[in-house]
């Protein structure tokens, strides 16, 4: 792998990459804290702090390439005397096709976040809130061996219609829709799910505008295989929900990649042109949101196999009525 690195360097004219803890750096075989300093002609080294990276830049260096998640002062401290660029020039379109054991990775990573859901399903939500709910599912997380919680959301009623709604205070009542979703990290690599449940009972016209939702999201599996772009598998889960009605009520974007982060390429939007290979991870997660009345998301992690979409998030995605 390390080759292919130098490669994509020399092709980018950069000379040195300065990674600090994050997904460039795990990705390169970082562990723990430190910063790690890839060159051309020695092996991959760990520095403790900034200056110490610095020091193992060779002299000549010309341009450099530096961690997406570098903070101000650690950029300051760096002073090299050089370019400074974003390593992810390097490393993006090399993260983008995953190796089989990321894709192995990925799917225990789904496979947890997916038990979180399932054992959801068996909680008592009647007459509590959404914030007592989400730190319950926050704490289940971590029972799973989730290393890192990115976020949890519970949105009921008129809140699964807002798209980055924050768990508050709001009961939730017999009659209302949930928007229940997971997102973490295990054994390295991200995942999330998404479902939708129905307290009690669904509100009226609520079960017709999530079919379309599964369907969107099926009609993008189908979709998803080597050789199609990122934009295309996008057009295809947007142009079912707008041949429902709904097409004014969509979300941003039905997909995006999963990974070692959990929001980073490829995009399933109008104009990521990237054509898609066996091994890409993308969490494909289609919504409606009718302001006021309700929501719904399905989010699921999928691999492009080699003869088409797979879904590694396997439970039933029929909507689950919550009756306790």
């Amino acid at each position: 792998m390390i080759d292919e690195v130098r490669l994509r360097m020399a092709e980018e004219g950069i000379d040195a990459l300065v990674l600090r803890p994050s997904p460039d750096f795990r990705y390169l075989g970082g562990e723990g804290e430190g910063y790690l300093v890839v060159t051309h002609d020695r092996l991959p080294a760990v520095a403790t702090g900034p200056l110490e990276a610095a020091a193992l830049v060779p002299a000549s260096a010309r341009r450099v390439g530096v961690d997406s998640e570098m903070r101000a002062w650690e950029l300051f401290s760096l002073r090299v005397e050089a370019e400074v660029v974003l390593a992810s020039t390097v490393l993006a379109p090399l993260r983008l096709r995953r190796r089989p054991e990321e894709v192995a990775s990925t799917e225990r990573a789904a496979a947890a976040a997916e038990a979180v859901l399932l054992m959801a399903r068996e909680l008592a939500w009647f007459g509590t809130t959404e914030r007592a709910m989400a730190r319950r599912l926050w704490a289940m997380m971590v029972e799973t061996g989730c290393e890192e919680v990115l976020s949890v959301v519970v949105a009921a009623g008129e809140h699964s219609a807002v798209a980055r709604h924050v768990p508050c205070d709001r009961v939730i009542n017999p009659g209302d829709a949930l928007l229940v979703s997971v997102c973490g990290r295990w054994g390295g690599y991200c995942s999330e799910v998404a479902r939708v449940f129905a307290v009690a009972e669904p509100p009226e016209d609520f079960e017709a505008m999530y079919s379309v939702v599964l369907a969107a999201q099926r009609a993008a599996l189908d979709a998803l295989r080597p050789g199609v772009t990122a934009a295309e598998v996008g057009r295809v889960a947007r142009e079912v929900i707008e041949g429902s009605g709904y097409g004014n009520y969509a979300g941003r974007r039905p997909g995006r990649g999963v990974g070692l982060g959990h929001d980073e390429g490829p995009w399933l939007v109008p104009g990521d042109e990237t054509v898609l290979a066996p091994g890409m991870t993308v969490c494909l997660e289609p919504s409606i949101y009718l302001p006021e009345l309700f929501g719904a998301r399905v989010a699921d992690i999928a691999v492009c196999a080699p003869h088409g979409g797979l879904r590694l998030s396997t439970s039933l995605q029929t909507l689950h009525v919550i009756d306790h």
